[in-house]
């Protein structure tokens, strides 16, 4: 085992990203498309959880949310296992981002840019092997370099990353670099991460020896989740493609993976809890709501 947690989990992503305003800004602005002159030069944090207006619509809580003062809004995701379910999470939240901009009385003038940056641990575009970085806008179909500004979603997909695609900007490699070569097992970090003042304060954040015993059960328990989604994802798509005839194809692995996830969400739970981990942060690894969590 190596000296540090790996960024790309819930807990130690939240963190590095969540909790330290300095950092999430230097992600944003090297990863997201800004005009010259528009970089961030500040942001505030907004609470994560999306609550609609409507108490019958559907709640949802993101990883970060932020805000530039008196200016465009951010939200970062980091998603471990591809699905078309988080594609459409990403539209859906964005778009809470929008409307939750404006009062009643308010003048639609005032509303606000709204970026998406979505990090993902795995392979879910259908593009070439080298094209990770997928930049999405409000565009005239006929002339695309017509844009509605208001809405912008860029995904990464990390495993496709690799340094030398995109040599001239420097943050952007060193976040990347970050988010992809740190893990459980480092004990050496490469030199340009050190040097960096922003990577080396977020390496120091994700030193072992700064959690304590219930951080790192939740920790271990984030990740057996992940595993066994992908396991439960895999054997949702090999059962739909047994089970499923053409037209039932698509149900049939939506609904084998919703139902190991679920199981696999709370047999974690159930262990968490056992452990003595406090509910919220039990809530947050495995997205079970409280009354669920003591039902167990």
């Amino acid at each position: 085992m190596g000296k540090y947690l790996d960024p790309r989990a819930d807990l130690t992503f939240k963190k590095v990203f969540g909790e330290h305003e300095d950092l999430v800004m230097s992600l944003l602005n090297a990863l997201l498309p800004l005009d010259e002159g528009k970089q961030i030069e500040h942001v505030e944090y907004l609470t994560p959880e999306m609550v609609p207006e409507n108490p019958g619509k559907k709640n949802s809580v993101v990883d970060v949310r932020c805000k530039e003062t008196g200016g465009r809004h951010f939200i970062v995701e980091m998603q471990m296992n591809w699905n078309n379910e988080f594609q459409q999470r990403v539209i859906l939240n964005a778009s809470k981002a929008v409307v939750k901009q404006l009062g009643t009385s308010e003048d639609y003038s005032l509303l606000q840019p709204v970026y998406a940056l979505n990090l993902i641990n795995d392979v879910g575009f259908d593009a070439g092997p080298d094209e990770f970085y997928h930049d999405y806008a409000i565009v005239n179909v006929e002339h695309s370099n017509r844009i509605i500004e208001g809405l912008r979603f860029v995904f990464v997909e990390l495993p496709k990353f690799k340094p030398q695609t995109i040599k001239e900007k420097k943050m952007a490699v060193l976040w990347l670099r970050f988010l992809t070569e740190i893990n459980n097992g480092t004990s050496e970090v490469p030199a340009e991460l050190l040097e960096n003042p922003e990577t080396n304060k977020a390496l120091k954040i994700l030193e072992k020896s700064a959690y304590n015993e219930a951080e790192l059960y939740a920790y271990e328990y984030y990740w057996d989740a992940v595993y066994n989604e992908r396991g439960a994802i895999r054997h949702g798509y090999k059962q739909g493609l047994a089970e499923g005839k053409a037209q039932g194809l698509a149900e049939g692995k939506a609904q084998g993976m919703a139902q190991g996830v679920a199981q696999t969400n709370r047999e974690n739970a159930s262990k968490m809890k056992s452990k003595g981990i406090g509910f919220d942060v039990i809530a947050e690894v495995t997205g079970l709501s409280k009354e669920e969590i003591e039902a167990l």
